[in-house]
């Protein structure tokens, strides 16, 4: 399956979009070569604007360009951006009604070797706070892509988690997505697994493949949107297949699972079950090491909707 470096793709639709919007600035804490905005920096030199290792002031910054008409994108690693920049961010920029695009990359497992210190588990639930505020995680370069463009024009502040690595591509390249708006990936009758983020997304689908094989049909979600989240989705496939397993690169606690599970209590009550870190800090290591450690593989979420199957099926 084709891959795509998930940074550079951000970077070239940013130039993209530059090109038509002399509004579009990029910001970074000296993470340039990190993010892959260097290239962006190359070509508009005076819209690029290395902040240095300061990311509380970055958003700051950030802001101000804001509030004098331009539309800033402001990247970082997710956990500086979701635990240093927090109160200007809050503040600054969503308090004042500003339009300020903050960036967090490496999340959750995707930091690998930077360790528990930069490996953010927790900055979805942090960002989930804030009120209007819009939260979401591209699945693969096609969404990626699409998604960006439609955060640069979402009138209020948005924050993205963004994987930098190479993804395999999913969708269509016309396919067309809508912030809030949930994408099936794959139907089914008998179980839902909603994922979200590149990491989560795959080892869903890869669950499904084993599931079906076992005779069990499972539909996919891919929840790019953790804030505002697809409510009619959620329960439309609530009521078509009656459990749901939700799978995230995230903490278990005020994640996606936790939106879902707010819906479901909210609205329709059903069994689901939580494929997330389980209130634990990161560590060092590879992806399919990590992804092990914290139980978010594949096999897991295969496992999570067997039991959910299972169940229900003894009431």
């Amino acid at each position: 399956m084709n891959q795509l470096e998930m940074r550079a793709v951000y970077a070239q639709t940013l130039i993209e979009l530059a090109e038509k919007d002399e509004r579009i600035v990029v910001l970074e804490a000296d993470l340039m070569k990190a993010s892959g905005t260097t290239v962006f920096k190359n070509k508009f030199p005076e819209r690029a604007f290395n902040m240095g290792v300061a990311e509380a002031n970055m958003v700051g910054v950030a802001a101000g360009l804001s509030a004098g008409g331009k539309i800033p994108f402001a990247d970082t690693f997710a956990c500086f951006a979701a635990r240093r920049a927090y109160d200007q961010f809050f503040i600054s920029g969503n308090y004042a009604r500003l339009n300020v695009k903050l960036v967090g990359t490496d999340p959750g497992i995707s930091s690998e070797y930077n360790g528990g210190t930069h490996m953010p588990f927790e900055d979805m639930g942090i960002m989930r706070n804030i009120p209007k505020l819009v939260v979401f995680e591209p699945s693969d370069p096609v969404s990626l892509k699409k998604l960006v463009k439609e955060s640069a024009y979402h009138q209020g502040c948005t924050y993205m988690r963004l994987h930098r690595k190479p993804v395999a591509v999913i969708y269509p390249e016309d396919e067309e997505f809508e912030l809030g708006k949930g994408k099936v990936l794959k139907d089914g009758t008998d179980v839902t697994l909603i994922a979200t983020g590149a990491i989560m997304v795959a080892e869903a689908l890869k669950a499904w493949e084993t599931l079906r094989e076992e005779g069990i049909s499972a539909a996919v979600i891919d929840m790019h949107t953790i804030k505002p989240v697809d409510k009619e989705l959620i329960l439309a496939y609530a009521r078509k297949t009656g459990g749901i397993v939700t799978c995230e690169n995230h903490q278990q606690i005020n994640g996606l699972g936790s939106a879902v599970a707010e819906t479901l209590v909210e609205n329709y009550p059903i069994l689901m079950n939580r494929i997330g870190v389980q209130d634990e800090f990161g560590e060092v290591g590879k992806t399919d090491y990590l992804l092990e450690r914290y139980q978010l593989s594949a096999g897991y979420i295969a496992a999570a909707a067997k039991a959910n199957l299972n169940e229900r099926n003894k009431r």
